[in-house]
């Protein structure tokens, strides 16, 4: 009873404010009136009045500062104590601090005498201007403002029709009433009695708690399921474990007795006990002819989990654009981050064995469909995961046994104008899959050249990657008889910044000035003068490239070698190298929010199938072919692979 009458008197007071607050005059007349007469002492609520006095002057100041036209001490205030949830979010707030923009831009304009101050008047509207570059660009769809988007770029707006309204009598005290009204409600939204405040508060606690409560249970849930799925799988490993060792032991009793132990009979028994962590063939592998062959095969190769493709598929397909962009980044991750070798092999062989991009599919729903998806972001995953497959030499031959393949990324470049990500992925894949002679007839019978002779001739609207691989991919065609023309020709003159990756185009070049008509066009040209005036500001090494090229445009025959056939189209595959690039995983759009899976945890928690542990045997490339650095390129090459300084 003591603790009431302690703090009686503030929790009356805390009544009687709400009551005020909420405008119960007569309740709150009557209240009054009954604590006078039982003798309550009524509290006055600290710090009312004083909140009540600050927002008056805070009023006062805007629109004084409105009145002057100092918009700089207007929006210090109008910053400081209007709420971001307000100026942000509420409709009526943005359009009101839009056309206050627009009253100080024009003021010196309405309430200057004679001529307005010339450097004064150029940094108000250079404030507005900077102003519809940010914040204000959010209304810049919409039609009532689109004229004013104008204003900052017009000599006199007082003469101009669109800009009458602004400058008639009425419209200044119309904005200024509207802005009154405006900080009266906020004002008094913001002078919330404290009874109401603590009710809120503590509901909102409630509400975190549950929510976060909530978070852990289904945290708790997934981690048990996680963790049910591998018990169930170490008691089988278990089981089988124990009847192999009893086999073993049967066994070495045998042997006591005199009795051989065949190699067979050891092969059966390896397969059985690896059959639920590895392929088979591992276990087929191991030779039991030679001691410590099956502990030096676990020791080389280190384990990884399988994934269940089916499930895999299937949510790639059917599942949100949300989940089916987390997936991508996850299997494109697996890819990219693996150790090259072993590990990488055998995620990329489990990826073609299940056909993970619905390669061999001839349903109409497939994996590859995501190339044309509606989201930006499903679209620029797929279009990396297809680029990561394409910096692997297997993972080529997987992409190109299916023509689909290459129509829908020829598309895809040429019809993507949203994502500048995406087309990069599309052309870098396209770029590697050049490395593949098939791949490139079909390149240049659709058409390709033409379309990055286009593009290259307006290289500053390209990013540095787009524009080396597009003079990589334009190489690679032009080493083929049927990829040589005269536009390319008169676009490696003219392209001043496309000379910069002077490898390609140096190989390009010399290419097609192995055709004696295009020669005889490159002579009336003047290219040799041109070339020559590049061997004065080029390398040692760029130099001797030059001098090979200047050669080749005054030479009278074909050398032989310089072009690749196009009645062969065997493939010889002079692609061995793998080259994963940095540039696959860069400016991720999507980052998963609190308890939401991602990457490798997503795919082992959700899609854990059978163990696997295998790669397959990495076929042997031309690794006698080396490039010499003083001629020009003469064998296909990705950009990533000559940074490497790899064999082409």
């Amino acid at each position: 009873m003591g603790d009431i009458l302690a703090h009686e008197s503030e929790l009356l007071g805390l009544v009687r404010e709400y009551l005020d607050f909420a405008e119960f005059e007569d309740t709150l007349k009557t209240f009054s009136k009954e604590c006078k007469i039982k003798g309550k002492p009524l509290c006055k609520t600290v710090g009312g009045s004083f909140r009540d006095s600050k927002s008056l002057t805070i009023q006062k100041d805007l629109v004084a500062a409105f009145d002057d036209g100092d918009q700089k001490v207007f929006f210090s205030l109008w910053e400081e104590h209007i709420p971001s949830s307000v100026r942000d979010g509420d409709s009526f707030a943005q359009k009101l601090e839009f056309y206050l923009h627009i009253h100080f831009a024009i003021y010196l304009l309405k309430h200057s005498v004679g001529r307005p101050d010339k450097e004064e008047l150029d940094e108000k509207i250079s404030y507005f201007k900077t102003y519809l570059e940010t914040k204000g660009a959010a209304l810049s769809q919409t039609t009532e403002f689109l004229p004013f988007y104008a204003l900052p770029f017009v000599p006199n707006p007082m003469v101009h029709p669109s800009f009458k309204e602004l400058f008639q009598d009425s419209w200044t005290p119309e904005l200024k009433l509207k802005l009154e009204k405006f900080l009266a409600l906020i004002f008094k939204a913001s002078n919330t009695p404290k009874l109401l405040t603590i009710y809120k508060e503590n509901g909102q606690s409630n509400k975190e708690m549950l929510q976060q409560l909530h978070q852990q249970l289904v945290e708790a849930e997934r981690r048990s399921m996680t963790y049910l799925k591998r018990y169930n799988k170490i008691q089988a490993d278990y089981h089988n474990l124990i009847g192999v060792t009893a086999e073993l032991v049967d066994s070495l009793e045998a042997t006591v007795s005199g009795k051989m132990i065949t190699p067979e009979y050891l092969q059966s028994v390896c397969v059985r006990l690896f059959s639920n962590q590895m392929r088979q063939s591992l276990a087929h592998s191991v030779d039991f002819t030679r001691p410590g062959t099956v502990s030096r095969k676990l020791k080389d190769v280190p384990l990884l989990p399988s994934l269940d493709y089916e499930k895999l598929k299937k949510d790639l397909i059917l599942g949100s654009d949300r989940l089916k962009a987390f997936l991508l980044q996850a299997l494109r991750w697996r890819l990219t981050t693996s150790h090259p070798g072993e590990q990488r092999e055998t995620v990329l062989q489990a990826y073609i064995s299940n056909d993970l991009l619905d390669c061999h599919s001839h349903n109409q729903r497939s994996v590859l469909q995501l190339l044309h998806s509606k989201s930006d972001v499903v679209r620029q995953y797929m279009a990396r995961l297809i680029n990561a497959f394409a910096s692997l030499a297997e993972g080529r031959l997987y992409l190109a046994q299916n023509t689909k393949v290459l129509w829908m990324l020829e598309g895809r470049l040429k019809e993507e104008d949203k994502d500048i990500i995406t087309r990069e992925n599309v052309l870098g894949a396209l770029q590697k899959f050049s490395l593949r002679r098939p791949l490139q007839t079909a390149m240049i019978q659709d058409g390709l050249i033409f379309w990055l002779v286009d593009a290259l001739k307006d290289p500053d609207c390209l990013s540095d990657y787009m524009l080396e691989y597009s003079v990589a991919l334009l190489m690679n065609l032009c080493l083929r008889s049927t990829g040589l023309s005269p536009p390319t020709l008169i676009l490696l003159q003219e392209g001043e910044e496309i000379l910069t990756f002077e490898p390609y185009v140096n190989g390009a070049l010399y290419s097609i000035l192995s055709v004696p008509s295009i020669r005889e066009e490159a002579r009336a040209m003047g290219m040799e003068d041109i070339l020559r005036c590049f061997i004065k500001e080029g390398n040692a090494e760029m130099i001797r490239q030059i001098e090979f090229i200047i050669k080749q445009l005054n030479s009278e025959e074909l050398p032989d070698g310089v072009l690749e056939s196009d009645d062969d189209e065997d493939e010889d595959d002079e692609e061995d190298h793998d080259i994963m690039e940095a540039d696959l995983d860069k400016d991720e759009l999507i980052q998963p929010q609190l308890g939401e899976l991602s990457g490798e945890k997503l795919l082992t928690t959700e899609y854990l199938g059978i163990m696997t542990n295998t790669g397959k045997t990495r076929r042997k490339g031309l690794a006698n072919v080396q490039w010499s650095g003083d001629e020009p390129l003469q064998r296909p090459v990705t950009p990533g692979g000559h940074r490497n300084g790899y064999p082409v």
